[in-house]
């Protein structure tokens, strides 16, 4: 099935390198383009997108206030955030404006099209990258009893759920991470389901936090 995609963002130019990139997959429809959030709502309620590669950084209504208008219209949208630094303030808010993941500016072609498939799917995309910083930062601003309280929703993960969990922590994506230990991504999809409901989170990028406050991924170590 085809994956029909809006692509927003104030820069003329990467705007269009993007449209170019997404006109390279056969599997992907360029089905609208918008230079700021007010526009990128306006276009997603008319042509109604499977994924919106979505600016945080527009002039007027922002990325964040988009996406929580353009997932207020229902239909099945799903957007994932494209910013420039890997600890962009407003990547936290935009998860939480309902952002189904996040991915660096810079990422390669042939990357941006996977996480648009693995959006597109319903899965969530964290840049391993911008994961670490986002995740860190918050971190740092909880009080110094989160750690320790974080270990204790660990022991009722299995074995291969922690083996599981730690590269989810690691921002990678259900396929990564089928590849990586040898499971169908089915397998996959159904530990991280367990997962979250074992922790109580309330989606991947809440699982993500949990995995570095709890220490089973640093945050500072490279993937």
């Amino acid at each position: 099935m085809t994956v029909r995609v809006l692509v927003a963002d104030d820069d003329a130019l990467l705007r269009a390198g993007l449209a170019v990139v997404v006109g390279t997959d056969p599997g992907l429809e360029l089905v609208g383009e918008a230079a700021d959030g007010l526009d990128a709502v306006r276009t997603a309620g008319e042509v109604a997108p499977d994924v919106v590669l979505m600016d945080v950084r527009m002039p007027g209504v922002d990325g964040i206030e988009a996406t929580r208008r353009i997932l207020a219209l229902g239909g099945g949208t799903r957007v994932l955030v494209l910013t420039t630094f890997p600890d962009d303030e407003y990547v936290a808010a935009a998860l939480r404006a309902g952002a189904s993941g996040f991915l660096l500016k810079r990422v390669a072609p042939e990357r941006l099209l996977e996480a648009v498939h693995t959006v597109a799917r319903g899965e969530a995309l964290l840049d391993p990258a911008v994961t670490r910083a986002v995740v860190e930062r918050s971190i740092h601003a909880e009080p110094a009893h989160a750690d320790a309280s974080a270990r204790g929703p660990l022991a009722a993960l299995t074995e291969r759920e922690l083996e599981v969990f730690a590269l989810v922590g690691e921002g990678r994506s259900n396929r990564e991470i089928a590849v990586a230990l040898t499971l169908a991504e089915s397998t996959v999809q159904t530990h991280v389901k367990r997962i979250l409901a074992k922790l109580g989170a309330r989606d991947r990028a809440q699982a993500v936090a949990i995995a570095f406050r709890s220490g089973l991924v640093d945050p500072r170590s490279p993937r």
